[in-house]
């Protein structure tokens, strides 16, 4: 897709600084990196979101993402690594080209933690899992059984 910055990127019409790069999928640096290292994973041909993504394409991205964590390992020593993905406007997808960000943690830093929140209404839980069985429609969340 010409419009694509993603795209741009994944056939050279754009710069990019990448670490990363087989037949399918395409791994360089995020220019508004979270922590030194941060970087963005993608398949380089135009997929809009995880919706649209074919079986066997997701796993050449996991595989990817895998290689890529494993480099960043090994290279930058963090404590740890984020995998992030974000789908359509309302989940922060600012680029509508498939992309994971592969975001090395190294302690307290500027990534939020938004794990850290008291426990769920287990109630509620149980009627989300309902609906996403089948069992109960979406109008009855929230209600009492």
């Amino acid at each position: 897709m010409n419009g694509c910055l993603f795209c741009r990127i994944a056939s050279g019409q754009s710069e990019s600084n990448k670490i990363f790069e087989n037949e399918d999928v395409l791994g360089f640096m995020d220019i508004l990196p979270m922590t030194p290292g941060h970087c963005l994973v993608i398949p380089k041909t135009h997929v809009q979101d995880i919706f649209e993504l074919p079986d066997e394409l997701a796993g050449k991205i996991m595989r990817a993402c895998r290689d890529v964590a494993k480099l960043i390992t090994a290279k930058l020593q963090p404590l740890g690594i984020n995998l992030v993905n974000n789908n359509g406007a309302h989940a922060d997808q600012t680029q509508f080209h498939l992309h994971v960000h592969i975001i090395p943690r190294y302690g307290r830093d500027r990534l939020l933690h938004p794990w850290e929140r008291s426990y769920g209404n287990p109630q509620e839980i149980k009627q989300v899992a309902e609906v996403i069985r089948g069992e109960r429609e979406i109008t009855q969340l929230g209600s009492e059984s």
